[in-house]
């Protein structure tokens, strides 16, 4: 019987195919995946905090109290890392942590799609916070701003060593950033179908390993806890750095 490629689940297909010369806009399954989680985030959102309804209790419901506490989170992330700076960037990092979050889960959801599994989709997240956290820097301290590469009361002589090395490693960023998401969202998701074809293939060769097909169905059940758990870990983890990557522009560590 076929069994699928492991990496099968990761192949981007054009679901409206859009060609204008020799460039492809075709609306693909990657496309479809991000703007279900944006539309998933703005539905929670206008359900659970319209003050013209119900849903807004004083009382909160549990979905309320999960969204007001994730909310918590991500405030107290930029206060922590900004003081009260922090506050006029909330909005942005809030969303950035629900999209990032909403993303790895709907991937775990059986015949979907991961977007946040594919490097192009995160190494362009990183890149467009990495240029937005540079333009706040910029507007806010000139061209005092490139003294971000100069560490402060260093030797002009060690200088030279250390903006090389700084500017490498300012640039890196957003490739660090972009391909940590990537491949722990892409190294789990694989791992699942591994385990999953192994156990659909003991079960379809019969006799004793139909049994004993259990023990990797035991095995890719933790593994879905796990991976559930990886899924927030790494939206936290993406949020908060951009929260780091944002103090240093603004406070010039």
């Amino acid at each position: 019987m076929y069994l699928a490629d492991p990496l099968e689940q990761f192949q981007i297909l054009p679901l409206i195919s859009i060609r204008i010369l020799n460039f492809d806009f075709s609306y693909n399954n990657s496309a479809l995946i991000v703007c279900i989680a944006l539309c998933s985030f703005f539905m929670v959102m206008r359900s659970l905090l319209s003050k013209n309804d119900e849903n807004f209790l004083i009382i909160p419901s549990r979905w309320q109290i999960i969204i007001e506490t994730l909310y918590l989170t991500v405030a107290n992330m930029l206060y922590d890392n900004l003081g009260k700076k922090g506050s006029v960037y909330v909005p942005f990092i809030w969303t950035l942590f629900i999209y990032v979050l909403l993303a790895n889960l709907i991937g775990l959801i059986p015949y979907s799609f991961t977007a946040t599994s594919h490097l192009i989709v995160t190494f362009a997240l990183a890149c467009l916070i990495f240029i937005g956290v540079n333009i706040i820097g910029s507007r806010i301290h000139g061209f005092n701003f490139l003294s971000i590469l100069y560490p402060p009361n260093t030797a002009l002589v060690l200088g030279l060593l250390l903006v090389p090395i700084e500017m490498v490693s300012h640039f890196f960023k957003p490739i660090s950033l972009g391909v940590r998401l990537f491949a722990n969202m892409m190294a789990g998701h694989t791992l699942l179908k591994v385990i999953g074809g192994f156990a659909w293939s003991m079960m379809t060769v019969g006799g004793f390993l139909l049994y004993l097909h259990v023990i990797p169905l035991i095995i890719l059940t933790l593994l879905i806890g796990l991976e559930l758990g990886v899924a927030i870990i790494q939206s936290y983890v993406f949020t908060i750095l951009s929260c780091i990557y944002l103090s240093d522009s603004i406070n010039l560590h």
